[in-house]
């Protein structure tokens, strides 16, 4: 019976074969989108989940009344490790501030991400060093890179053994030993060249200093929700007893799972996420559409079988057998359609691992399709070929054999109803694809504020945190010798560039205190990136005071503190009384999907960052 049905399967898929083309295409082509989207959102969704204690793992954050950050004290590590028994492990995590230069006779390494871990962190956040994990002596630091990093400096490197270095410039003197590789887990949220491991860090901190992460690893059952209070009432009577801090009211912590570091920090935006939901969407929209367009196809061709399904019904056939028959021709049109839907995945998958920046791979175990194609052909037999299935098993042997047949008014009801659900998800398409096309152009059109066009970034050049002075630790010099080159109009240096995170730290104005963004700058900053002056003046060698206790601020930090007339007033931060000599207009520092924030420029600042990009 079961070869007998699939030849009168095959015979009729056959014999419809434009119909049956154009269902299979459809659905592949809705299958494909459909497929990329799903291996996607489960790498999206699965970073870290390699770490066995993946649902016990906390980073602290600390919520300011104008922003959350991950960043907090040292100290507070130690002292939950002190006075909370649920906790099992707290560790400290500190990224590099600033690119470091590695050499090894000759060749060289420029390190964009060194990430400095206690051991602690170490053992939280899954780090292992080819070799294993060695908890260092003292004050000793164990300073491993990436095996593609170390392919770079140690291109004939055959084992593992420790190997001297130089750091920095040629003429720093400045050695160290790399005690080792360590694979870098693309999978992750803590990519980096190269791992730093401590036995302590922060030893000698403070609670002024705001620098580094905290993790930490839960034990089992433990009321998160009650456990970020109580740490809370903590890290203020802590910032109370340093008596650095007297306004601890409205600063307060929390915990921000390792599950939501990747698409939904507390402490960060949420771009990713939404894009995935979107996308997410629209895989199931197209994919909806394409079930949609099938069953209506079905339908439509059901009176070509009523004639078949009656001499089956008078030869003794059941209504569930014809509904197993039918389901059985669905499901292989879908399986076929799953094949070419794979196929062309493949063909368009390099096209979106560039669009997204990923590296997904159809044939890769962990992307799972394993069990999400299964699933995927299931649902889509039953979807598309159930009701056709009914409609067609229902046939009534008496009329369709005397040529009475006529489909049902709920088919044609049903068949209504479908359209108008394609058709409305289409419209939404467009309009979809209508509001997508304005925001680019709106992106494109916009005045940033700044002129980017000719502008050279420049990394790795050296530290520059004396402005003062035109010997070592001075920008001047390198600024001369930059001017001479040909087709160079000026040049600058600044902890941050535009489209960039900046610091943050607390300044006030009369009386009025708050935490800002700051950016600390060098002579000609606005100049060379065409920043516009709204009022006062910029920084000027002619003003010898500049360089001590001048200030630029920004449209929205005037705002922020409701300074009448500006210029001359004192705004207060990082130890120094600083003289606003100019107001910029507000530019788009940080790209579109952030307001404004109210920002500080100034050339001396003893808290923040060494100047280091050069344009």
């Amino acid at each position: 019976m079961f070869r007998l049905n699939l030849k009168i399967a095959l015979r009729n898929l056959w014999k419809s074969r434009g119909i049956t083309s154009i269902n299979i295409g459809g659905l592949a082509i809705a299958l494909a989108a459909f497929i990329l989207i799903a291996m996607y959102a489960t790498y999206e969704t699965s970073f870290d989940k390699d770490n066995k204690n993946y649902d016990r793992i906390y980073v602290i954050g600390v919520s300011y009344p104008e922003f959350k950050t991950n960043y907090v004290a040292a100290p507070l590590a130690e002292a939950i490790k002190q006075n909370f028994p649920e906790v099992e492990l707290a560790g400290l995590v500190k990224e590099s501030s600033f690119e470091l230069t590695i050499k090894k006779e000759n060749n060289t390494l420029f390190t964009k991400r060194i990430l400095g871990v206690d051991y602690n962190a170490a053992k939280i956040l899954n780090i292992k060093p080819n070799g294993g994990l060695v908890k260092p002596q003292g004050d000793e630091r164990l300073t491993y890179l990436s095996t593609e990093s170390m392919k770079t400096l140690f291109p004939n490197k055959t084992d593992n053994r420790p190997e001297i270095v130089g750091f920095g410039a040629s003429n720093s003197g400045i050695t160290g030993t790399i005690a080792g590789s360590i694979e870098s887990n693309l999978h992750s949220n803590f990519k980096f060249d190269g791992i730093s491991i401590a036995a302590e860090l922060g030893k000698n901190d403070n609670y002024v200093m705001n620098d580094y992460s905290v993790y930490l690893q839960l034990k089992p059952e433990t009321n998160v929700k009650l456990l970020g209070q109580k740490i809370s009432k903590l890290y203020q009577a802590e910032l109370l007893k340093s008596k650095k801090v007297t306004d601890v009211k409205s600063t307060s912590i929390f915990l921000d799972s390792l599950a939501n570091l990747h698409l939904r920090p507390k402490a960060g935006n949420d771009a990713a996420y939404k894009i995935l939901i979107a996308l997410s969407t629209l895989g199931i929209l197209i994919l909806v559409i394409a079930c949609i367009n099938f069953t209506n196809l079905s339908i439509a061709q059901a009176a070509k079988r009523a004639k078949e399904i009656g001499v089956k019904k008078v030869m003794g056939a059941f209504r569930l057998q014809l509904t197993t028959q039918f389901l059985l021709e669905i499901f292989m049109q879908c399986f076929v359609a799953i094949i070419l839907a794979l196929m062309l995945s493949e063909l368009v998958l390099p096209s979106f691992n560039n669009l997204f920046q990923v590296q997904l791979s159809i044939w890769h175990l962990d992307n799972g399709l394993l069990w999400q194609l299964p699933l995927i052909l299931t649902m889509i037999t039953f979807l598309t070929g159930i009701y056709p299935a009914l409609v067609l098993s229902n046939f009534k042997p008496s009329l369709v054999l005397k040529g009475n047949f006529s489909t049902s008014k709920q088919s044609y009801w049903l068949r209504n109803s479908l359209l108008i659900v394609q058709f409305s998800v289409a419209v939404i398409f467009i309009i979809g694809l209508i509001t997508i096309k304005s925001q680019l152009k709106y992106m494109r059109n916009q005045d940033l504020g700044f002129k980017p066009n000719q502008v050279v970034y420049i990394k790795n050049l050296t530290l520059f945190n004396q402005p003062a002075k035109l010997g070592s630790g001075s920008f001047e010099p390198v600024r001369e010798k930059m001017m001479k080159i040909p087709g160079v109009k000026s040049a600058t240096v600044a902890t941050y560039i535009p489209g960039g995170t900046n610091g943050i730290n607390s300044y006030s104005v009369n009386g009025i205190k708050a935490n800002i963004d700051f950016v600390n700058v060098e002579f000609d900053y606005f100049e060379t990136l065409d920043i516009k002056l709204k009022e006062g003046r910029f920084f000027s060698q002619k003003f010898k005071t500049d360089t001590l206790n001048g200030a630029v601020v920004n449209e929205s930090a005037v705002a922020k503190y409701g300074i009448k007339n500006p210029i001359g007033k004192t705004i207060k931060g990082s130890g120094i009384d600083y003289k606003i000599v100019g107001v910029i207009k507000d530019f788009k520092s940080q790209g579109f999907e952030s307001a404004i924030q109210p920002t500080i420029y100034t050339i001396n600042d003893p808290y923040g960052d060494i100047k280091r990009k050069s344009w």
